[in-house]
């Protein structure tokens, strides 16, 4: 275990912490020297300082523009070549809960009955057939996750793609008022315990044993990336690249909006590129920070990482990511989570770069108002799983849409609207109070509709808003 430099009551706290970790049986030894490592970094306080004044652009070198990469080859064996190097990783410890399902939010229906797992496995098995190549999708469960998914991935048995699953490690609790492990109190359920963020997947591909399986079949990179972004497919001029270039690591970003202001973004700072969150930001740069004309693009969490990098430094114990304390409250107990995340670990890999791609490769489904975008006539569905912006659009941003909390949970989501409506030439919905959709409705410019308090509005099949504030059937 890496050596921490501790006070003496730090110190202490850490030697009465790994005694209580002993006994818990639930975790293997790994977990718990890296559990330990982890709160013996947060209590030394060795939290990166940024000094606001070393901050530098990164140059095209470091970010390199997508437009700017040379075609993938031609030819299907030089292709194959390619592909049979890769590995793809879907981050996939997230449970649907904030939409109102049980279960990984991967198996949310998206679009034409199929799930983020069905299209996932769609595009996979596509290329593989289309290439003779052997792609393999590893699943990054959590103890939350996992018994499910494990019983949802046996539907793909037939499938030509080979798919594994390995949980990521599982933490306990602090308890902020002695810091000592929530299951230790009693709280011997799941709620003892968290999964330490994405951060956690390098030490977790190699304790998994994983890693170098992968090595022994010969894989060079992994391609990560968070299975509710239906923009993350494989992309063959980005493999290319990385390859010939020799980057250990790759970051996608894209141009920021004023939507992703509080996201990550790549900066060079002492000679390296770096991921700078807004949390690491002192207080009077954060509106710089949020501006889009210093900080211009940010991180979409679609990762590029060569596996025999993620060993080495895994193994030198030198990927020290920032910590991020994420306290909680468990049945009114205090708890603090440490987590780490994946991005901020690419300044201890060598030739690090981001790539500066189109906003079509980040296309997240974080609430119902992303579902109701994804499954309008915006998008269309490949045959080979690819989720498509439909060109009749000429904005090229999608429509801003904010529906109200009766919309949360996917199932009322769906309940409420009889046919998603066209939205091609919307600028932005906004929906509150109990308001119900018919069938074959247009929605134009900004659109705004909001159901007086205690009353319900449908909107009648065949309608065509356009730039319109609705507040009852007298104003459709």
């Amino acid at each position: 275990m890496a050596t921490v430099a501790l006070k003496a009551p730090e110190a202490e706290k850490i030697s009465k912490l790994q005694s209580a970790v002993a006994g818990l049986n639930q975790i293997s030894e790994k977990e718990k020297e890296g559990f330990i490592n982890l709160v013996a970094r947060y209590l030394s306080g060795e939290a990166q300082y940024i000094d606001w004044n070393k901050i530098q652009t990164p140059t095209t070198e470091v970010v390199v523009p997508y437009d700017g990469l040379a075609p993938s080859p031609d030819d299907i064996s030089e292709t194959k070549k390619l592909l049979d190097k890769l590995v793809v990783l879907k981050l996939n410890g997230g449970l649907g809960t904030t939409m109102g399902c049980t279960g990984p939010k991967s198996v949310i229906e998206v679009r034409n009955g199929l799930t983020f797992l069905d299209l996932i496995v769609i595009q996979i098995e596509s290329l593989n057939s289309k290439y003779g190549c052997n792609v393999p999708l590893l699943l990054m469960n959590s103890f939350n996750t996992h018994d499910d998914t494990f019983k949802i991935v046996e539907k793909y048995s037939k499938s030509n793609v080979e798919i594994h699953t390995f949980n990521q490690s599982q933490y306990p609790r602090l308890v902020v008022e002695d810091f000592m492990p929530l299951p230790c109190k009693g709280q011997t359920g799941k709620d003892g315990w968290y999964p330490p963020g994405h951060g956690d997947i390098f030490s977790s591909l190699v304790n998994s044993g994983k890693l170098d399986a992968l090595l022994a079949k010969g894989k060079e990179y992994v391609f990560i990336a968070n299975s509710d972004n239906l923009g993350a497919i494989v992309d063959l001029k980005i493999l290319n690249h990385l390859i010939e270039n020799k980057n250990e690591y790759c970051m996608e970003v894209t141009p920021k909006t004023l939507a992703d202001v509080k996201g990550g973004t790549l900066i060079s700072y002492e000679g390296r590129v770096q991921l700078l969150e807004i949390a690491q930001v002192p207080d009077e740069h954060v509106s710089e920070f949020k501006s889009i004309e210093k900080f211009k693009i940010f991180n979409t969490n679609n990762l590029w990482v060569n596996l025999k990098a993620i060993k080495r430094l895994v193994e030198a114990e030198a990927l020290k990511m920032e910590i991020i304390p994420n306290p909680k409250e468990v049945d009114g107990v205090k708890v603090l989570q440490l987590e780490t995340a994946a991005g901020a670990a690419i300044r201890f890999f060598d030739h690090a770069i981001g790539i500066n791609v189109p906003r079509s490769r980040f296309l997240p489904v974080k609430a119902t108002s992303d579902l109701l975008l994804v499954q309008s006539d915006l998008y269309t569905l490949s045959d080979d799983g690819f989720v498509i912006r439909n060109e009749a659009r000429s904005n090229p941003s999608n429509p801003t849409i904010e529906l109200g909390p009766e919309f949360k949970k996917v199932g009322n989501f769906l309940s409420r609207f009889k046919a998603i409506p066209s939205i091609i030439e919307l600028d932005s919905l906004k929906v509150t109070g109990d308001v119900w959709f018919g069938a074959g409705i247009t929605l134009k410019g900004n659109v705004t509709i909001a159901a007086k308090s205690g009353e319900q509005l449908e909107i009648p099949d065949g309608v065509v808003l356009e730039n319109k504030v609705i507040n009852g059937p007298e104003d459709i």
